[in-house]
């Protein structure tokens, strides 16, 4: 993306409607405007023009908008020309505006450059992605906080908690001819302490965040006949999935959406786990076997009827949560509910819907999905992922002051956590991870 170009986009969703706006952005926008529209519009001031092309010909009837740099959402001098919303309507006028000196826009390119001009920081950037895709009322309210800068605010704050620390470390590593040993200061142990908690509440709120954005998948998988695709369909309220009671009924991988109590949870059937399976079901359980892989939880269905003859397979992924729900209790007698511990255990009928409850509670908690209210805010896996690797930084520096009396091992390790912080905010960042970030977002945003 060469910053210098003026760039144009739609930025109204493609196809036809009643009004469709392209978006100009850069320093030939306002000579553009003077040209298709004859004048430039009042700064922020929605103005009836006919857009023209180079030739000045008419293309379109319209409002023009006019936003004067440094006040614009990219920084830069920015037109919007809202015209009638039909697909080739829009077509000539972004053909026209690249005629006259601009280019097409890459995807994300106008909130790059709002980044960049200081308009945004990354963690506001990425949160209008998450507040274009919200797929829950809760996500994109969660989302407009964040592009509010509620989720910036926090790590900033840590920022400047971990920065006034490593001021107080490094200037008793300098000074050490002073009598007070900093390693024993209490003023040091709570600094700590009150960095550990703010680390614990941003990760614990973040992961929230993160789960309200990309929604929570649970694969469902077992034996043939167990009632997986009973429990999916009892679970999603459509019949999505085809119940017999033959063996093997469901060869590929099926997917739903539901939403538990706010959380969006995408439901994920494959076929059952067998050996000497057919070709075709060979390939269902290849495909069964990579939605583990990428799952956040793991449904393992046994039916209650001959649980003793029901083991798990061995080869489920170790790094995903495993819950066993004993299915069919509706034949046996069993109490619904959940038996919680090490491993833990839901039981329900598919059939009646008892202890469906129970496993939807479950589903949640397991999720570390709580109600934040008013204080939600969207975060990213890459956000979450740098969070905790600042609250590794941190506790390894802690650890070394308090079992070795390092304290030059702990001013490093603080460092080293600001750092990570830095990467969520965008103070701390690389061109390869801005191309990785902005790529995702929409042509015209």
């Amino acid at each position: 993306m060469r910053a210098a170009d003026t760039i144009v986009a739609l930025a109204t969703p493609a196809g036809t409607g009643g009004v469709g706006i392209v978006r100009i952005s850069g320093d030939r926008a306002e000579q553009i405007a003077r040209n298709m529209l004859g004048k430039l519009p009042r700064a922020r001031v929605a103005t009836y023009f006919t857009f023209r092309d180079g030739d000045g010909e008419p293309l379109d009837n319209g409002l023009a908008l006019y936003f004067p740099a440094p006040a614009s959402y990219t920084g830069e001098p920015v037109i919007e020309l809202h015209g009638h919303g039909g697909p080739v309507v829009m077509s000539t006028l972004v053909d026209a505006a690249v005629e006259l000196g601009a280019r097409r826009a890459e995807p994300g390119e106008f909130s790059q450059r709002a980044f960049l001009n200081d308009k945004l920081d990354l963690a506001q950037a990425e949160a209008i992605a998450d507040l274009i895709g919200s797929g829950t009322a809760q996500a994109a309210r969660a989302a407009l906080r964040s592009l509010s800068g509620a989720f910036s605010d926090a790590v900033n704050e840590l920022i400047e908690q971990i920065t006034a620390l490593r001021t107080y470390v490094e200037a008793a590593i300098d000074f050490p001819e002073e009598e007070i040993d900093f390693l024993s200061d209490d003023e040091l142990a709570k600094r700590l302490e009150g960095c550990r908690e703010s680390f614990a509440t941003l990760v614990a709120d973040a992961t929230v965040g993160r789960v309200l954005r990309d929604g929570y998948r649970v694969v469902i998988v077992g034996k043939p006949n167990a009632g997986k695709s009973s429990l999916m369909n009892r679970l999603s309220g459509e019949e999505t999935a085809i119940v017999t009671e033959v063996a093997g009924t469901t060869r590929d991988v099926l997917r739903e959406s539901i939403n538990v109590d706010g959380l969006a949870v995408e439901l994920v059937d494959t076929a059952g786990l067998r050996d000497d399976p057919d070709r075709i079901e060979e390939e269902g359980i290849r495909r069964a076997r990579n939605a583990m892989a990428n799952a956040d939880a793991v449904l393992w269905i046994q039916d209650a009827t001959r649980c003793a003859d029901d083991t798990m397979d061995e080869d489920l992924p170790q790094d995903v949560p495993v819950t066993i729900v004993r299915n069919k209790i509706d034949l046996t007698g069993d109490t619904p509910g959940l038996r919680a511990g090490e491993q833990p255990v839901v039981s329900l009928s598919a059939k009646t819907g008892e202890g469906l409850d129970a496993l939807r509670r479950h589903i949640r908690s397991q999720a570390g999905f709580r109600d934040l209210g008013e204080g939600a805010f969207t975060a990213r896996r890459r956000q979450v992922d740098a969070l905790k690797s600042a609250a590794q930084h941190f506790e390894a520096g802690r650890d070394a002051l308090k079992k070795a009396r390092a304290g030059e091992l702990l001013a490093e390790e603080l460092r080293m956590s600001q750092e990570a912080l830095g990467e969520i905010t965008g103070a701390v960042s690389s061109d390869d991870l801005l191309g990785r970030i902005f790529s995702d977002f929409c042509i015209g945003k």
